[in-house]
């Protein structure tokens, strides 16, 4: 996602900015090098970015755009891409998310349920949490039939260091309500495999 130069950061950006510097000598390198002077503070900005959604409550996010409705039929979200930081390894992991619920009364925009996945996402994360977070908060909030949550991911960490499996793919899910029954979770899996 695009960030103009003069976003505001949160506190600790110069701290931050520090240990990077220290980092980059602990590794061997000349911090102080053409290509390494405004590393430090460039990562710094990044890992800001990366996790910024710290700073944000998905919930509202969802309450802002809530509107009565009688649909009461399954709405998908489908190919939502997201990036992550592994808390193990704090490598990226990125993919798509896949999300579906049934409203019982309410229905959000659209784009809240992206919105959701990328503060989810903008923190330190393991996939099975992500997945869990994105549908305890779709259900806490809209209080729908159901919700069911298909996250699709490479792993960098598996990837560039240890197992080093390059195409492998780590699929997770979560589901409640209506998801319960195997005939609504097959229909929401046959219609994002599409």
């Amino acid at each position: 996602m695009y960030q103009p130069e003069n976003e505001i950061y949160r506190e600790g950006l110069d701290e931050l900015a520090s240990h990077y510097k220290k980092i980059i000598e602990l590794l061997g390198e000349d911090s102080g090098r053409e290509g390494l002077k405004k590393t430090p503070m460039r990562v710094a900005k990044a890992m800001q970015t990366l996790t910024r959604g710290y700073e944000m409550d998905a919930h509202k996010v969802l309450t802002d755009a809530l509107f009565k409705e009688d649909y009461s039929q399954m709405v998908i979200v489908k190919d939502i891409d997201f990036f992550s930081l592994c808390e193990h390894h704090m490598l990226p992991f990125y993919g798509k998310v896949h999300v579906a619920y049934i409203p019982n009364g309410y229905i959000t925009g659209l784009s809240k349920i992206a919105r959701v996945v990328d503060i989810y996402s903008h923190r330190l994360q393991v996939q099975e949490r992500m997945t869990l977070q994105i549908k305890e908060c779709i259900e806490q909030t809209l209080h729908p039939l159901g919700v069911m949550v298909v996250v699709e991911a490479k792993h960098m960490c598996m990837q560039m260091r240890g197992v080093e499996k390059q195409n492998s793919i780590t699929t997770t899910s979560d589901f409640s309500g209506a998801f319960n029954q195997a005939k609504t979770r097959q229909e929401f899996m046959n219609l994002i495999s599409h």
